[in-house]
């Protein structure tokens, strides 16, 4: 079949590379010109996992236009913060069954929209829609190391389509039908991070990351369930799993990206220096119109947006959580 993927970034460049393993032709749409010309003549991202040869099924292009001509189905793996864009561009440009997945992660700032029903807003047609997320880090998924990730769409077809044309050997995929829930775990799970990484910048060890985990995943599940998912996806591959990778793993930029904050750095330098989007540190503010909305207490999810926007003094809000009054352990599900 004939691909798009659009952005080039670590996850979309080896996605890519995912799919032209499987026999696919593939698209890939940069940002910038002068990449999609590197692509294309070294067969190397010169910005992103540019140690890894990238197939000769994928042809870069800056063109959407150029990417989405005579493709079967569209891969979306644009930062968040622009998804409603990229959704309004490509609604004018493909036919109303045309099969899209989703790979962004976050919440859209303002409305509280996950990013499958921004696209449902801009494209209609839920039922061509699907979304994938998982314990899947760049650099390991793109040099075929074994993965797992879940497929989700609330039109089972349109599940199992993007299931088969993900799955490889080591790219092991799985369907679900809970949209809801696989959006919302992989949207919070950047934020957990972002406090574990902090936990461990301000001098404090395993047992504290396993409870800000433990407890995250708490939060998690609270708020997947309020929103209309399903609390045991939340213990599957794109709650407990992609958790547990992205708070514990060097890959993981929300990690490195609260270790660095907790001592002394800011966004803007972590931006620069890495030239990748901090997903959870926009999550941990667009979240909160999601927690608002529906009455849910998110008090790590509040702290970390307080370090990251507000200036709190990391040690301070450590010690505002460790002085909670004291509950059951499982509430509000």
């Amino acid at each position: 079949m004939k691909i798009a993927v659009i952005g080039a970034g670590s996850w979309g460049t080896a996605l890519a590379q995912v799919l032209a393993g499987n026999g696919h032709d593939v698209r890939l749409w940069a940002r910038k010109q002068e990449v999609a010309d590197r692509i294309n003549a070294e067969h190397k991202n010169p910005r992103y996992l540019s140690d890894v040869a990238l197939s000769e099924r994928i042809a870069a292009t800056a063109s959407s236009e150029d990417a989405l001509r005579d493709a079967q189905a569209a891969v979306i793996v644009t930062p968040s913060s622009i998804m409603r864009d990229v959704a309004r561009a490509l609604g004018d440009a493909v036919a109303v069954d045309f099969p899209v997945i989703v790979c962004s992660k976050g919440v859209e700032e303002g409305s509280g929209l996950l990013p499958v029903e921004v696209f449902e807003a801009e494209m209609g047609n839920a039922s061509r829609l699907a979304v994938l997320s998982g314990p899947n880090f760049a650099a390991e998924v793109i040099r075929g190391i074994p993965s797992g990730t879940v497929v989700a769409s609330g039109d089972e077809g349109t599940a199992t389509f993007f299931q088969e044309l993900f799955a490889t050997e080591f790219f092991r995929t799985y369907a679900s039908d809970d949209v809801i829930g696989v959006e919302l775990c992989a949207a919070f799970k950047n934020v957990i991070a972002i406090a574990v990484g902090v936990s461990y910048g301000i001098g404090f060890g395993d047992n504290t990351a396993a409870m800000l985990m433990t407890r995250g995943l708490a939060e998690m599940s609270r708020l997947v369930v309020r929103c209309g998912g399903q609390a045991l996806t939340c213990m599957g591959l794109a709650g407990t799993g992609d958790l547990v990778a992205t708070c514990t793993s060097e890959h993981s930029r929300n990690r490195s990206f609260g270790k660095m904050i907790a001592e002394g750095g800011t966004l803007d330098e972590f931006v620069e220096r890495t030239h990748m989007v901090v997903e959870g540190a926009l999550a941990c503010k667009t979240l909160e119109t999601l927690a608002d909305a529906y009455g849910v207490e998110l008090p790590i999810t509040d702290v970390v947006r307080s370090v990251v926007w507000e200036g709190a003094d990391p040690r301070d809000v450590a010690k505002m959580l460790t002085s909670r009054p004291l509950t059951t352990e499982f509430y509000g599900l």
